[in-house]
């Protein structure tokens, strides 16, 4: 893996560019990447900067929170290890896992996954202070995971009907 270079921003940089000889609306994009973003050997974008609890970045060098692992477990083990980490106060890091199994997992249960993926990250939102975002987030969560129950899907022994409610009720009460 490249190691990032501390200081500095990761981000992609999209740039117009406008060369002599473009016809009127033809505009090129090109794509600028900076190379401070940490890539695996396959140049995947990985994230090898320490994070704090609520996932913020650290310094380099400095100690954070272990992070969790990006391959995706069994769905029970995802929602057993989900559940612990938000009882950490580390709602982050259980998005994190939430994401893994929602992208490995087959097509139809798409919805589940990245629902309540979205609701960890309200209550990341939530323990950063930004209760425009949490509201957000937790809404369009309860959302996704309100259209999944009503199909024929595995809720994996989830109450979904809880699960929205409690997280429309935080949405309204601005956390």
């Amino acid at each position: 893996m490249s190691a990032g270079v501390p200081g500095t921003a990761a981000a992609t940089v999209l740039r117009c560019t406008h060369a002599a000889g473009n016809h009127v609306g033809q505009v090129p994009w090109v794509r600028a990447m900076t190379r401070d973003r940490d890539r695996d050997a396959a140049g995947r974008p990985r994230q090898e900067r320490p994070r704090d609890a609520l996932g913020r970045p650290l310094p380099y060098g400095a100690t954070g929170v272990e992070p969790v692992s990006e391959e995706p477990l069994p769905p029970a083990e995802t929602l057993e290890f989900a559940r612990k980490l938000v009882r950490e106060g580390r709602p982050f890091s259980a998005h994190e896992v939430l994401e893994a199994r929602w992208k490995a997992g087959p097509r139809e249960e798409r919805d589940l996954w990245q629902g309540l993926a979205q609701l960890c990250v309200g209550l990341t939102h939530a323990a950063r202070g930004n209760t425009v975002g949490a509201a957000r987030l937790l809404e369009r969560g309860a959302a996704r995971l309100d259209e999944y129950q009503r199909g024929a899907g595995s809720t994996y022994g989830l109450d979904l009907t809880a699960v929205v409610a409690c997280a429309r009720d935080r949405a309204a009460a601005g956390h």
